[in-house]
């Protein structure tokens, strides 16, 4: 089978010649002076790396997605399966998706649910749209983990992004808490009572901490200005703090009615 990898970057070349390892005939593209991944016939053109091809990844950043499909529009077949697997607006999936159908391409937007350096081809993914089953076979049958979620185009970004929002927030909590903790001297046991907290935590734990928040918010809007404050003093810019403080005033004025937990 002929699949086409356009963007040979760390996530793209991983997956390439993941594919060429478990027996694809992988064609790639990459318009940057980046490394030919093993096994990959490399072309200088876009045009010709699609000619032929059942399916086309592109492996790009999102502000490239727009022009990765664009860029060999003529040459690819109709019929072709379109996977995006850019982390992208659920918006930009949509527009993507009506760009394919345009040309007759069954289009699925992918979402890359780990790390790539880890995982290569099997790394977990979600994948919805017209084309997120096809995508699942092929790539299932290679050694891909796919879970197709849906049919519209965005499904699969929106629960990266959600989730997002948590994993790379909390990187930018961690890393002001050490910078606070390395000002005033107590790197490392910062260091080890955060580990600690993220290791013990369970679904309790967060449902408490969300269910509490509404209840003690006098309290914890206190104590975050209080925070806030130290880490001023500290000379360390307190931005996720400050997030913080105006999230909870703002549940103070106007209550968590938006909010529900699970059952």
């Amino acid at each position: 089978m002929l699949i086409t990898v356009f963007g040979l970057g760390e996530a793209g070349s991983l997956i390439a010649s993941d594919l060429a390892e478990a027996g694809a005939d992988v064609q790639g593209f990459d318009p940057a002076g980046v490394p030919t991944p093993r096994g990959v016939n490399r072309h200088e053109l876009p045009a010709t790396a699609v000619k032929g091809s059942r399916l086309v990844i592109a492996a790009t950043a999102a502000t490239d997605a727009q022009r990765a499909i664009a860029q060999a529009w003529d040459e690819i077949r109709r019929g072709t399966i379109y996977a995006d697997l850019s982390t992208a607006p659920p918006g930009l999936k949509q527009d993507l998706g009506e760009t394919a159908a345009l040309r007759g391409l069954p289009f699925a937007d992918v979402a890359l649910m780990a790390p790539v350096p880890d995982n290569g081809l099997a790394t977990p993914s979600l994948a919805s749209g017209p084309g997120a089953e096809a995508y699942a076979g092929i790539v299932g049958e290679l050694g891909g983990e796919v879970e197709v979620i849906g049919e519209r185009p965005g499904e699969a970004a929106a629960r990266k992004l959600l989730r997002s929002v948590v994993t790379k927030g909390l990187a930018a909590l961690v890393i002001e808490s050490l910078e606070a903790a390395q000002a005033h001297g107590e790197t490392r046991w910062a260091w080890e009572h955060i580990s600690g907290l993220i290791e013990s935590a369970d679904e309790p734990f967060l449902r408490r901490l969300v269910s509490g928040t509404s209840h003690h918010v006098d309290r914890r809007l206190v104590e975050m200005e209080s925070a806030r404050s130290f880490l001023e003093d500290l000379g360390v810019g307190p931005n996720m703090t400050s997030a913080t403080v105006e999230s909870l005033r703002r549940i103070r004025d106007e209550g968590m009615s938006g909010v529900s937990i699970p059952e």
